[in-house]
């Protein structure tokens, strides 16, 4: 109350109309000396504002009363958005599905068959209308998507955000924190002190050998011993620190659920023997302790909520029954990977421990989002207290060669250090290091360029000594940052911390030296350099393709905030001349669009369904072509013929192909319970597409080709049993097309062939030392362009989707581009021309080159 009144006394200067009515309490925190921050999230209209969120920091005097010492945060006074929701939580549901599963066919095309068509298993959850604070703001509906990924099996858990007007995914990223809970109903209050005042002090052994004291509770019943620790957490709510037994379960049993009737780690003794140690066990529940001491002792923080919540450690958890090297958060309890041959289970890392175990402290303080900036932000803060703590506990020196390492001790046979995750000593820096890479991975780079803010810390800890460094990082992260906050912001939040602790001096030139080391100085994106000619700049927009034909290009984009909802533009592959807005502006979304230079197609997304529409380059009405319940990605024109990718009601896939001229003239293939049909292309009245059906018993995939003048259809080559077909492209004669014949090992082919079957050329093999996973191709006559990436489990610059080119003969490959970061959505123009999607500088931007760069050293 103090706190919005402060902000209501002073509404010309914090421009809050109402602090009251728009200001919802998010949590306060109490320190010595009669310090309080409170934290107040933002609503708009009723409605939460993502990453909405203003800091008051208070300090009580002498006579009692508050007196505001500072205050930061963001509170969005532009929103003007209708709070009205045209689309409701089914539809919503039924969107951030789709939307999931088309990410995930785009990130591997093995997906379609592994799905089978009948809809991959993933469900949605509806968790209410959010205002997204961009420009005037964005209403949409937040859904949790969880589940399998069709095609490796991979836990699938996704935040994603439905455009409430129009039912179109405007964002989605990741839910894992990746290496909350139930709460247990208390018999009795008076009986549960009784009990915790009795409760034995077990033992066991730890990985590394080491016996350790392990609080535990017994069963007066069974007579058996938990890993129940009421030790630490001591209220009236049952609170406490459990080690549960997830052993047999597999990651996708566990993510962002509690598994029904699962075990704490028990023991017919107060010592737990081999089999919790091998789990383990010891070492989480260990481990949690430690950390929780730490965040008590250190900073006076009660659990990871300050306010005495319990912890819930999952052990022994596998990746579908094979070896599983992670750990994650997943905001209601750290889940441990059992580890393989090299590696301990993860719990043997306390740095581990510690690192999940900060997820949980953010989120219930900063609450950074879990993408972009504000996610590698959220590791880095991880990162730095799960290591402050594995060197305070085991007294490493700053200066030991392993002090900044992550994950150091999980070696089972290897020597300390080489099985380490991170370095937070590696030296990275914005302008040397940053990758600008989309939210579909690694959530926008939470990873990638987490170490270039936790070496900034890393150089404030060795300068100014742990204990400082600890409190100043703290305190930035409790009382300053804010959800959407990146690398600039928390430069700034740790700096005022500093400050407010009384740092100045050479100490506070040494805070501010670190981040600039690193690069981490205001305006720090304008220096990151390409090789690329940009023909249109940030490019807000989200799980929508570029398109190239004649000489032109065309691309979906929204204004500069990406608060409005997108649009179709076109321009000319060399940069010069206007830029022609194709779409209206009718509030739908305008997505993957396509162009033979001529004419431009594309897909209009709104809350009765998605139109394929169709405009004259050269001006004249928008034309309705088709309409559907869901489509696929894949929208391609050629002259007088348009062919797309579309799912029937019972989602099974199909292509379609009509004619601009008289769209009623309309072809199909697939969409039956036997036959689908997917990743359709067009070229000289030439159609190729991937068709999978059943053939006497026997399920039978294969290239086709239909020639449209004739309506003759021929195939091109049948597939391998168990081969996975993908994306198409057709251009001078030939049939392009990626397939994974030998599953799961990472790789995938790019295969050539003419239209009538002969001349079958692997361009791009799934084996040998040349080997690339390819996920998507298109070609001209000129070349033939991949965008693809090296089979590498490191998450690195090399690793991430680059573009390869070759001349159609196949004889010579090379990149197209050596920018760092990634490249997405290639378009062939005329020629050896590409235009394509970069994110280098961290937004996208649609650029190209007229020739490939070559090698890239």
């Amino acid at each position: 109350d103090a706190a919005r009144a402060y902000l209501a006394a002073e509404r010309d200067r914090y421009r809050i109309a109402n602090p009251v009515r728009d200001l919802e309490p998010a949590g306060t925190i109490r320190a010595d000396g009669g310090r309080e921050t409170v934290r107040l999230r933002q609503e708009y209209r009723g409605v939460p504002v993502l990453g909405g969120q203003y800091i008051v920091r208070m300090e009580k005097g002498g006579d009692g009363r508050r007196v505001v010492t500072g205050t930061s945060g963001k509170y969005f006074t532009g929103l003007r958005t209708d709070t009205a929701a045209e689309v409701d939580d089914a539809l919503a549901v039924e969107r951030a599905v789709d939307a999931v599963r088309a990410d995930l066919d785009a990130e591997d095309f093995t997906a379609f068959e592994k799905a089978d068509g009948d809809g991959a298993p993933l469900t949605g959850t509806s968790h209410g209308l959010v205002v997204l604070p961009a420009g005037a703001g964005v209403l949409t509906r937040h859904i949790t998507v969880r589940g399998t990924g069709p095609a490796g099996g991979e836990p699938v858990l996704r935040e994603v955000y439905i455009d409430a007007h129009a039912g179109y995914p405007v964002l989605q990223y990741s839910g894992i924190r990746t290496f909350g809970t139930p709460r247990t109903a208390a018999a009795g209050k008076a009986a549960d002190r009784a009990a915790r005042a009795a409760d034995p002090t077990g033992s066991g052994v730890k990985l590394d050998g080491k016996s350790v004291e392990l609080p535990v509770r017994q069963d007066e019943i069974q007579g058996t011993y938990a890993l129940r620790d009421h030790t630490r957490i001591q209220n009236d709510n049952g609170d406490f620190l459990g080690t549960w037994d997830a052993r047999g379960l597999g990651v996708t049993d566990v993510a962002g659920v509690w598994p029904p009737e699962l075990p704490l780690f028990t023991s017919p003794t107060p010592a737990f023997g081999s089999e919790a140690t091998e789990a383990g066990a010891v070492d989480a529940h260990w481990a949690a302790g430690q950390v929780y001491d730490y965040f008590k002792n250190r900073h006076g923080r009660d659990s990871l909520d300050g306010r005495g919540m319990s912890v819930h450690s999952l052990v022994g958890v596998t990746d579908g029954g094979q070896p599983l090297v992670n750990a994650f958060w997943d905001g209601q309890k750290m889940v441990y990977g059992n580890g393989d041959a090299e590696y301990l289970p993860l719990s043997a890392g306390l740095d581990v421990v510690g690192h999940e175990m900060t997820h949980g402290v953010i989120d219930h303080s900063a609450d950074l989002v879990y993408a972009g900036q504000s996610g590698a932000l959220n590791e880095a803060l991880a990162d730095y207290f799960g290591n402050a703590i594995e060197t305070e506990v085991y007294g490493v020196s700053m200066d030991d060669p392993t002090a900044s390492l992550l994950g150091e001790r999980l070696c089972r046979t290897r020597p300390a250090g080489e099985c380490a995750f991170r370095d937070l000593n590696d030296g990275r820096t914005t302008a040397k290091s940053f990758l600008g890479v989309g939210f579909g991975t690694d959530s926008g780079g939470v990873h990638l360029n987490s170490t270039i803010f936790s070496g900034a810390l890393w150089d404030v800890r060795e300068d100014l000594g742990a204990r400082l460094a600890d409190r100043i990082v703290y305190r930035a992260l409790t009382e300053y940052l804010t959800p959407l906050d990146g690398f600039t912001q928390g430069r700034d939040a740790v700096i005022a911390a500093a400050k407010d602790l009384g740092v100045a001096g050479q100490d506070l030139t040494a805070v501010r030296r670190a981040f600039n080391a690193h690069g981490i100085v205001p305006n720090w994106e304008l220096a990151l350099g390409v090789d690329s000619d940009t023909l249109l700049e940030r490019v807000n927009t989200a799980d929508t393709r570029l398109g190239a034909g004649g000489d032109w290009w065309t691309a979906s984009s929204s204004n500069e905030d990406g608060s409005e909802p997108y649009s179709v533009w076109a321009g000319r592959t060399d940069g010069t001349g206007r830029l022609k807005l194709m779409s209206p502006n009718d509030g739908r979304y305008h997505v993957n669009p396509a162009t033979d230079g001529k004419t431009v197609v594309w897909q209009a997304h709104g809350s009765n369904g998605i139109d394929i529409l169709a405009r004259p380059l050269a001006g004249g009405p928008v034309k309705v072509l088709a309409h559907h319940r869901s489509v696929g990605r894949a929208l391609d024109v050629d002259g007088d013929v348009v062919v797309y990718a579309y799912n029937n009601h019972g989602g099974r896939a199909a292509i379609a192909y009509l004619s601009l001229k008289d769209p009623a003239n309309k072809g199909s293939r697939g969409g039956g319970s036997y036959h689908r049909a997917t990743w359709p292309s067009v070229s000289d009245g030439k159609l190729v597409y991937q068709d999978w059906r059943r053939v006497a018993h026997v399920y039978e995939s294969s290239t086709r080709v239909i020639d449209l003048a004739t309506g003759e259809e021929s195939v091109v080559q049948t597939a391998a049993p168990g081969t996975s077909l993908g994306p198409t492209a057709i251009a001078g004669g030939r049939a392009y097309w990626l397939l994974d014949e030998i599953d799961g090992n990472g790789t995938t082919t790019l295969r050539r062939a003419g239209l009538d079957g002969s001349d079958v050329t692997d361009l791009s093999p799934e084996t040998g030392p040349q080997a690339l996973n390819v996920s998507y191709v298109t070609a001209s006559e000129g070349a033939v362009t991949m965008i693809a990436r090296k089979p590498d489990t490191v998450l690195r610059n090399e690793a991430l989707s680059k573009l390869w080119q070759f001349t159609p003969d196949g004889d010579h490959r090379g990149r197209v581009s050596c920018n760092r970061g990634e490249q997405l959505s290639a378009a062939a123009a005329p020629g050896t021309r590409v235009v394509w999607l970069d994110a280098t500088t961290g937004t996208g931007e649609v650029v190209t080159r007229a020739r490939p760069s070559g090698r890239c050293d």
